[in-house]
């Protein structure tokens, strides 16, 4: 929430607010996880010339680069005592997929085209991270199991994934592919496209989760001006605004 002029990170428990920065620099939140009574949220806060990437464990920051470069931290994962964040950190000439465990940064592509890293998921000794990769023409929907790269389409449209959710042996991923007209919601069950718009309109999916055999998925879609926030039960659409003002929906979670 920006105050007279500077972007504040922050969280709100309950609808109250917790501020995470003091609102001296630019500042923004991307990502929340409860863990036991702890509170993680995955970020970024400007230096004097880039933003840096970061954690606020309960409200206390942890760095995790040490800005002389652009960084970004969007998602985060808890594994016993172990922190995980997913992001990205510009190298000389592209930005670079990453995540940190621990503070410790495991890059995902090798730095000779742009990519970056949206959603991490942490599977007992396993680690999935979302994202996507520029193949020198487009960018391109994938994720990374323990650091080996899974393509999830064919490269010859734009595509990208913003969330991951692991269920058993399954492996589900949010996003949108181009059709060469607009962008298709979809989801990916162990890489094969589940389409939940049909293409007409653009529309995006930015959270996925499953519930025993549900698969539940956050998102938009534009009616003819104006993007209509929704979510998706097993493809079935259900709007959450009535399209007279833009709105998106970018995460969802099931409580039984």
């Amino acid at each position: 929430e920006y105050n007279e002029t500077t972007a504040v990170a922050k969280y709100w428990k309950n609808g109250v607010a917790v501020a995470l920065t003091d609102g001296t620099k630019d500042s923004m939140a991307r990502a929340i996880l409860v863990s036991g009574t702890d509170v993680y949220v995955a970020g970024s806060e400007s230096s004097e010339n880039y933003q840096v990437a970061k954690y606020w464990k309960n409200g206390v920051a942890v760095t995790l680069t040490d800005g002389s470069k652009n960084s970004f931290a969007k998602g985060i994962a808890i594994s016993g005592t172990d922190v995980y964040v997913a992001g990205s950190e510009s190298s000389e000439n592209y930005q670079v997929a990453k995540y940190w465990k621990n503070g410790v940064a495991v890059s995902l592509t090798d730095g000779t085209k742009y990519s970056g890293a949206d959603a991490i998921v942490v599977v007992g000794s396993d680690v999935y991270v979302a994202g996507h990769e520029d193949n020198g023409t487009k960018i391109v929907a994938k994720y990374w199991k323990n650091g080996t790269a899974v393509t999830l389409t064919d490269g010859t449209q734009e595509s990208s994934c913003t969330s991951i959710f692991v269920s058993g042996s399954d492996v589900y991923i949010a996003g949108y592919e181009h059709n060469g007209t607009n962008s298709v919601a979809k989801y990916w069950k162990n890489c094969v496209s589940v389409d939940l718009t049909n293409g007409t309109k653009h529309a995006m999916a930015r959270s996925i989760f499953v519930s025993g055999n549900d698969v539940y998925v956050a998102g938009f879609e534009y009616n003819e001006t104006t993007a209509v926030a929704k979510y998706w039960k097993n493809g079935v659409a259900v709007d959450l605004t009535d399209g007279t003002q833009s709105a998106e929906a970018r995460s969802i979670f099931v409580v039984l």
